[in-house]
């Protein structure tokens, strides 16, 4: 059980509608420790479970987690099949907590890839419809994930309707597209939180994250709290969104 944030600092009418998370640094916190990498991913798991009741604390709908990118494939052998077994074992230890929480579970990536365990890809249609009713979070885990992928996805999508006749042409515009990507319904992110003192975005939600404000912290992953997500809200919340005019 994660320690309740304090929300006296937060505005809980104008909170974000979509939080996107780049979980960066779980490699550097385990080296710090004499630890293995993978030892690192699995202590950030308490860190993720922890970002997520700070989530239902402050009531925000949407939350998109960045868990395995599709270049996370260049890593080690041993470290990549560690990622594929922990997603896979996590799953089956907390969905029925965060189904327990009212929590939405949608997964969006490349789901089809073979490298991909085909026991890794039953669980993950398993969670997401044992959660399908929920309504108090979505929460949404990127796996395989890529911006450009996703964005390519799209593309074929929409080829795909307009050669069949379920779109025309002349109807392409970014609604059309938008309702092709990820997951359906998925609003654009508002708010993008990276850890581990990194200033890239690294190919997350390039679409959906035209207009998102972000907030970079130097806190390593598996250090990340309730607390702190909390405070980036805060952070979010003194900015002044402008959309393109004066």
């Amino acid at each position: 059980m994660s320690e309740d944030p304090d929300l006296t600092s937060v505005d809980l009418s104008a909170v974000p509608g979509h939080v996107g998370l780049i979980m960066d640094g779980n490699g550097r916190w385990a080296s710090a420790r004499d630890l293995e990498r993978t030892q690192g991913h699995a202590a950030g798991e308490a860190a993720l479970f922890a970002t997520i009741d700070g989530g239902l604390a402050l009531g925000i709908p949407w939350l998109t987690a960045f868990t395995f990118s599709t270049e996370n494939w260049k890593r080690s052998p041993e470290e990549v099949e560690f990622l594929m077994f922990f997603n896979e074992d996590l799953l089956l230890r907390r969905r029925d907590e965060l189904n327990a929480k009212g929590v939405r579970m949608h997964f969006m990536g490349v789901l089809d890839d073979p490298r991909i365990p085909e026991q890794n890809k039953l669980r993950m249609a398993e969670s997401a419809e044992l959660t399908a009713g929920n309504d108090r979070m979505n929460l949404v885990l990127a796996f395989n994930y890529g911006g450009r992928a996703d964005i390519t996805a799209a593309v074929h999508r929409v080829v795909a309707d307009v050669t069949a006749g379920r779109l025309a042409a002349s109807a392409i515009d970014d609604d059309a597209v938008a309702a092709r990507m990820g997951v359906p319904g998925m609003p654009d992110a508002d708010l993008i939180v990276r850890t581990s003192g990194e200033y890239r975005i690294s190919n997350f939600m390039l679409w959906q994250a035209a207009y998102a404000e972000y907030v970079f912290t130097d806190v390593l992953w598996p250090d990340f709290t309730a607390q702190r997500l909390v405070d980036a809200v805060v952070e979010y919340q003194r900015r002044q969104r402008r959309f393109g005019s004066a």
